[in-house]
Protein backbone atom coordinates (compact mmCIF):
# COMPACT_ATOMS: atom_id res chain seq x y z
CA UNK A 1 0.00 0.00 0.00
CA UNK A 2 2.78 2.22 0.57
CA UNK A 3 4.63 2.19 -2.73
CA UNK A 4 0.62 3.03 -4.37
CA UNK A 5 0.99 5.98 -1.89
CA UNK A 6 4.25 6.46 -3.03
CA UNK A 7 3.66 6.50 -6.77
CA UNK A 8 0.25 8.27 -6.67
CA UNK A 9 2.24 10.84 -4.82
CA UNK A 10 5.27 11.46 -7.24
CA UNK A 11 2.59 11.35 -10.47
CA UNK A 12 0.98 14.64 -8.20
CA UNK A 13 3.95 16.58 -7.42
CA UNK A 14 5.32 15.84 -11.28
CA UNK A 15 2.08 17.39 -12.46
CA UNK A 16 2.33 19.95 -10.28
CA UNK A 17 5.79 20.98 -11.43
CA UNK A 18 5.22 21.13 -15.16
CA UNK A 19 1.82 22.30 -14.74
CA UNK A 20 2.08 25.84 -16.89
CA UNK A 21 0.88 28.84 -15.18
CA UNK A 22 -0.15 32.50 -16.87
CA UNK A 23 2.65 35.15 -14.95
CA UNK A 24 0.34 37.56 -14.19
CA UNK A 25 2.34 40.64 -13.62
CA UNK A 26 0.85 44.38 -12.66
CA UNK A 27 -0.20 46.66 -15.58
CA UNK A 28 2.04 49.08 -14.88
CA UNK A 29 5.44 46.50 -14.62
CA UNK A 30 3.66 45.36 -18.39
CA UNK A 31 4.41 49.00 -19.42
CA UNK A 32 8.08 48.71 -17.82
CA UNK A 33 8.54 45.30 -19.04
CA UNK A 34 7.49 46.71 -22.82
CA UNK A 35 10.16 48.92 -22.52
CA UNK A 36 12.85 46.89 -22.72
CA UNK A 37 11.36 44.63 -25.21
CA UNK A 38 7.63 45.46 -26.49
CA UNK A 39 5.15 42.89 -26.75
CA UNK A 40 1.60 43.28 -26.92
CA UNK A 41 -0.45 43.24 -23.46
CA UNK A 42 -3.46 40.43 -22.12
CA UNK A 43 -5.46 41.87 -19.76
CA UNK A 44 -7.80 39.77 -17.78
CA UNK A 45 -10.25 42.30 -16.36
CA UNK A 46 -12.71 40.03 -13.44
CA UNK A 47 -14.47 40.84 -10.24
CA UNK A 48 -14.12 38.85 -6.92
CA UNK A 49 -17.89 37.71 -6.84
CA UNK A 50 -18.08 36.90 -11.02
CA UNK A 51 -18.55 33.26 -11.11
CA UNK A 52 -17.19 32.74 -15.06
CA UNK A 53 -14.44 34.51 -14.30
CA UNK A 54 -13.42 32.27 -11.30
CA UNK A 55 -13.94 29.14 -14.31
CA UNK A 56 -11.67 31.33 -16.86
CA UNK A 57 -9.55 30.98 -14.01
CA UNK A 58 -9.61 27.07 -13.35
CA UNK A 59 -10.18 26.11 -16.82
CA UNK A 60 -8.34 28.30 -19.27
CA UNK A 61 -6.11 29.76 -17.77
CA UNK A 62 -4.98 26.53 -16.39
CA UNK A 63 -4.20 24.75 -19.71
CA UNK A 64 -0.92 24.45 -20.58
CA UNK A 65 -0.94 25.73 -24.01
CA UNK A 66 -3.51 28.57 -23.00
CA UNK A 67 -0.53 29.51 -20.44
CA UNK A 68 2.58 28.96 -22.46
CA UNK A 69 1.15 31.19 -25.73
CA UNK A 70 0.55 33.84 -23.48
CA UNK A 71 3.85 33.77 -21.67
CA UNK A 72 5.26 33.61 -24.91
CA UNK A 73 3.48 36.77 -26.75
CA UNK A 74 2.19 38.49 -24.20
CA UNK A 75 2.62 40.52 -20.78
CA UNK A 76 -0.61 39.46 -19.05
CA UNK A 77 -2.25 41.55 -16.55
CA UNK A 78 -5.13 40.40 -14.34
CA UNK A 79 -6.99 43.43 -13.25
CA UNK A 80 -9.96 43.28 -10.35
CA UNK A 81 -12.42 45.56 -12.21
CA UNK A 82 -14.13 46.29 -8.88
CA UNK A 83 -11.26 46.97 -6.83
CA UNK A 84 -8.97 49.47 -4.77
CA UNK A 85 -5.49 49.50 -6.78
CA UNK A 86 -4.57 53.34 -7.87
CA UNK A 87 -2.92 52.57 -11.25
CA UNK A 88 -0.94 55.15 -13.49
CA UNK A 89 -1.21 54.34 -17.17
CA UNK A 90 -0.52 56.65 -20.17
CA UNK A 91 0.55 59.22 -17.28
CA UNK A 92 -2.75 59.05 -15.79
CA UNK A 93 -3.97 58.27 -12.58
CA UNK A 94 -7.13 55.93 -12.15
CA UNK A 95 -8.56 54.82 -8.65
CA UNK A 96 -11.80 53.79 -7.82
CA UNK A 97 -12.93 56.31 -5.24
CA UNK A 98 -15.77 55.05 -4.06
CA UNK A 99 -14.79 51.67 -3.37
CA UNK A 100 -16.19 50.61 -0.38
CA UNK A 101 -14.11 47.54 1.81
CA UNK A 102 -17.13 46.26 3.34
CA UNK A 103 -18.20 44.72 -0.11
CA UNK A 104 -14.68 43.28 -1.26
CA UNK A 105 -16.02 40.13 -2.71
CA UNK A 106 -19.75 41.19 -3.60
CA UNK A 107 -20.67 43.70 -5.96
CA UNK A 108 -18.82 47.16 -5.96
CA UNK A 109 -17.86 50.05 -7.72
CA UNK A 110 -16.51 50.13 -10.77
CA UNK A 111 -12.86 51.23 -11.17
CA UNK A 112 -11.88 53.96 -13.54
CA UNK A 113 -9.74 52.11 -15.71
CA UNK A 114 -12.57 49.74 -15.74
CA UNK A 115 -14.30 52.65 -17.64
CA UNK A 116 -11.33 53.80 -19.19
CA UNK A 117 -11.33 50.64 -21.63
CA UNK A 118 -14.80 50.57 -21.88
CA UNK A 119 -15.68 47.59 -20.03
CA UNK A 120 -19.28 46.61 -19.11
CA UNK A 121 -19.12 42.69 -18.13
CA UNK A 122 -17.05 40.23 -16.80
CA UNK A 123 -15.42 38.65 -17.22
CA UNK A 124 -13.99 40.66 -20.34
CA UNK A 125 -10.19 40.25 -22.10
CA UNK A 126 -8.42 43.56 -23.19
CA UNK A 127 -6.32 43.22 -25.99
CA UNK A 128 -3.20 46.55 -26.08
CA UNK A 129 -0.70 46.48 -28.82
CA UNK A 130 3.11 47.54 -28.20
CA UNK A 131 2.51 50.93 -27.88
CA UNK A 132 0.15 50.87 -25.64
CA UNK A 133 -3.21 51.31 -28.07
CA UNK A 134 -6.70 49.76 -27.42
CA UNK A 135 -7.18 46.80 -30.06
CA UNK A 136 -10.71 45.15 -28.34
CA UNK A 137 -12.24 43.69 -25.03
CA UNK A 138 -13.18 40.48 -26.08
CA UNK A 139 -16.37 39.52 -23.53
CA UNK A 140 -17.21 36.35 -21.64
CA UNK A 141 -16.19 32.85 -20.60
CA UNK A 142 -13.97 31.95 -23.30
CA UNK A 143 -13.11 27.88 -23.52
CA UNK A 144 -8.57 27.41 -24.87
CA UNK A 145 -10.31 27.05 -27.78
CA UNK A 146 -12.31 29.72 -28.30
CA UNK A 147 -9.59 32.35 -26.53
CA UNK A 148 -6.74 30.59 -29.10
CA UNK A 149 -8.29 32.65 -31.60
CA UNK A 150 -8.34 35.81 -30.33
CA UNK A 151 -4.51 35.02 -28.76
CA UNK A 152 -3.82 34.36 -32.39
CA UNK A 153 -5.76 36.98 -34.11
CA UNK A 154 -4.22 39.36 -32.47
CA UNK A 155 -0.40 38.43 -32.08
CA UNK A 156 -0.26 38.03 -35.53
CA UNK A 157 -1.97 41.24 -36.00
CA UNK A 158 -4.84 39.52 -38.55
CA UNK A 159 -6.99 41.98 -36.85
CA UNK A 160 -5.53 44.60 -39.28
CA UNK A 161 -7.11 42.97 -42.22
CA UNK A 162 -10.59 42.34 -40.35
CA UNK A 163 -11.85 45.54 -41.10
CA UNK A 164 -15.56 44.60 -42.04
CA UNK A 165 -17.78 41.68 -39.93
CA UNK A 166 -18.04 40.17 -43.05
CA UNK A 167 -14.32 39.60 -42.98
CA UNK A 168 -13.91 38.53 -39.58
CA UNK A 169 -16.81 36.37 -40.01
CA UNK A 170 -14.66 34.42 -42.42
CA UNK A 171 -11.99 34.34 -40.50
CA UNK A 172 -13.27 32.70 -37.09
CA UNK A 173 -15.30 30.33 -39.71
CA UNK A 174 -11.83 29.28 -41.34
CA UNK A 175 -9.90 29.44 -38.06
CA UNK A 176 -9.35 25.47 -36.94
CA UNK A 177 -7.84 25.40 -33.42
CA UNK A 178 -4.93 23.62 -32.31
CA UNK A 179 -5.03 23.35 -28.32
CA UNK A 180 -6.55 20.89 -26.22
CA UNK A 181 -8.58 20.50 -22.95
CA UNK A 182 -10.86 22.48 -21.90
Amino acid sequence: MNKVLALIVTVFLTLSVNAQKVNWVSLEEAVELQEKSPKKIFMDVYTNWCGPCKLLDKKTFQNAEVADYINKHYYAVKFNAEGNETITFKNKTYSNPNYDPAKANKRNSVHELTRFFGVRAYPTMVFLDENLEFLAPIRGYKTPQQLELYLKLFKNDHHKDLTTQEAFDEYYTAFKPEWTGE
